[in-house]
């Protein structure tokens, strides 16, 4: 569906949008009380996500927070010389922009779309100022702040210490985690730039996974077919990833 033909859905009763009639996805501006709700909805400014969009740049200012309704969004970490590694994901249960909540104005790591959607961004200082009054948002806020750190120091851990293949299998299943589809689009060679290795590695290691019956991989798209066998082949990372499922309002 094309930017231009975009048309919203029905809404059932008592659901959210924006100023604009945009509805609300998103799991926090879900959760919190409808006078928070309020407070925020004239600064929420819905927007497209387009795949491999970055939305924050290492070392720039951050002016906006994201609120994804759906899509992914990664956190990702640059080194100079260009080596990439995913250390964080974002779908529908949390925020994009989480340093400028205590006012710090600058991110150090690269968040971009990895799978396209749409969502609501909200200037920084706005949030900052609707948080002095919104207790709920702000302890939902705070409590994704933490679970997201800790998501980043179990990857960095994984990361090190176990291999490709059930790193991918841990990053596919957190990306079925987000995403109410099938079918994952995404490319070996993001694949690689979000796993930190090379295109032939990401290959092999997918080529194994489906050789199990785990998944089925086309040009451009991962189809799980055995969640059971791809937790089996996943290392212990996703099980403690997992674990904050629930707090964040995932199955």
């Amino acid at each position: 569906m094309s930017m231009h033909n975009f048309q919203l859905p029905n809404l059932m009763p008592g659901e959210r949008t924006n100023f604009e009639g945009r509805p609300v996805v998103n799991r926090i501006l879900l959760a919190i009380p409808e006078a928070e709700y309020q407070t925020l909805r004239p600064a929420l400014m819905f927007e497209y996500l387009p795949s491999h969009t970055g939305i924050h740049e290492p070392g720039e200012k951050m002016e906006f927070v994201h609120f994804p309704n759906r899509g992914l969004i990664s956190i990702v970490v640059t080194t100079r010389e260009g080596k990439t590694v995913e250390v964080g994901v974002v779908g529908n249960e949390g925020l994009v922009g989480i340093p400028a909540l205590v006012g710090l104005s600058r991110y150090p790591h690269r968040a971009v779309v990895q799978i396209a959607g749409d969502g609501f961004r909200i200037r920084a200082d706005a949030l900052r100022t609707a948080l002095l009054s919104s207790p709920s948002l702000q302890s939902i806020c705070s409590r994704h702040a933490v679970i997201q750190g800790m998501q980043a120091a179990q990857s960095a851990a994984c990361n090190r210490l176990h291999g490709i293949e059930q790193r991918l299998a841990r990053w596919l299943l957190l990306m079925q985690d987000r995403v109410d589809n099938g079918s994952l689009y995404i490319t070996h060679d993001f694949l690689a730039t979000m796993l930190g290795t090379d295109r032939p590695s990401v290959s092999l290691a997918a080529a194994l996974l489906q050789r199990k019956g785990t998944i089925e991989y086309t040009r451009g798209a991962v189809k799980i077919v055995n969640r059971k066998m791809l937790e089996e082949s996943s290392c212990e990372c996703y099980a403690v990833m997992a674990q904050f499922n629930a707090p964040l309002g995932l199955k």
